[in-house]
C-alpha cells in the first residue's frame, strides 16, 4: 500500500537517499526552497497542502564548528533553529492527523552529537540533543496510540558538509588523508558513513517490523557512545 511520506532536507545528502528508498510511494522531498523549516506559518502552510502524512522523516539540518569561545550567538541560534526547531514544527504538523488515524511514523535523523558531546560543536551537539530529546518525548506521548516517533545517529557521513569540512583541513594544511583519518579514526568501519546506509536505518523505522519499536536511537558507523 503506497503510503504519503515528506522527507525534510530530501533533495540533498542523507534526505534524498532516504526520498529515494521510499520510491514507490508519493515521496514529497523538501529542500530549503520548498519550506523553510523554522518558519511557523510556512510549514503550516505546506503540511496543509500535503494533506494527512503517514511518514515523516526530519532530515533538514545545517552545521558549523567553531571553539564555543568563538561560536556567535547566530550561529547558535541557527542549529537550534532548524536542527530543533525545524523537527518540532513538522512533527506537530504531521502528529494530529497521525493519531486520528491510529497509525505514523516519525523518525529524525540526529547524530552521535545528540548522544555525545563533541569538540568545536557546542551549538551543534546541543541542537542533536534537543531533537533526540524531543523524539523522545513525543514517543513517550503516543505510546500505544499506533504512531512511533525513534531517531537515526549516525556518525560521520560522506555529504556535501563533510566534504566541506575536509577540504578546510587541507586548506590548512593538512593531507587529503590525515584529513580524513581525523573523521574515521573512531568509526569501526574506518571509512566515513554513507548516505544509502543512514537510510536503510531510517526506512527500518518505518517498517512493519518496527511497529513496537518507538523512542529509540540507532547509532551508525560509530561505537555506540
Amino acid at each position: 500500500m503506497s503510503r504519503v511520506v515528506v522527507v525534510t532536507g530530501g533533495t540533498r545528502g542523507i534526505g534524498r537517499a532516504v526520498a529515494e528508498r521510499f520510491a514507490g510511494n508519493r515521496v514529497i522531498a523538501l529542500g530549503s526552497a520548498d519550506c523553510d523549516v523554522t518558519d511557523e506559518v510556512a510549514v503550516g502552510e505546506v503540511f496543509e497542502r500535503i494533506g494527512p502524512v503517514d511518514v515523516l522523516v526530519n532530515s533538514a539540518g545545517i552545521s558549523t564548528s567553531a571553539p564555543l569561545a568563538r561560536t556567535e550567538l547566530r550561529d547558535w541560534r541557527e542549529q537550534l533553529d532548524v536542527n530543533a526547531t525545524g523537527a518540532f514544527l513538522c512533527t506537530r504538523a504531521v502528529l494530529p492527523a497521525m493519531l486520528e488515524r491510529g497509525s505514523g511514523r516519525i523518525v529524525t535523523v540526529a547524530s552521535t552529537a545528540g548522544r555525545a558531546g563533541a569538540r568545536y560543536a557546542a551549538a551543534y551537539s546541543a541542537s542533536k540533543h534537543a531533537a533526540v530529546g524531543l523524539m523522545r518525548s513525543v514517543a513517550a506521548e503516543v505510546a500505544g496510540t499506533g504512531v512511533t516517533a525513534n531517531a537515526v545517529c549516525p556518525g560521520y557521513v560522506d555529504t556535501d558538509i563533510i566534504r566541506g569540512a575536509l577540504d578546510r583541513l587541507v586548506d590548512k594544511g593538512a593531507n587529503k588523508e590525515e584529513a580524513l583519518a581525523r573523521f574515521t579514526s573512531n568509526v569501526p568501519a574506518g571509512r566515513l558513513v554513507r548516505p544509502e546506509e543512514v537510510a536503510e536505518a531510517v526506512l527500518y523505522f518505518c517498517s512493519p517490523g518496527a511497529a513496537a519499536t518507538t523512542g529509540s536511537t540507532l547509532v551508525i558507523g560509530a561505537d555506540g557512545t
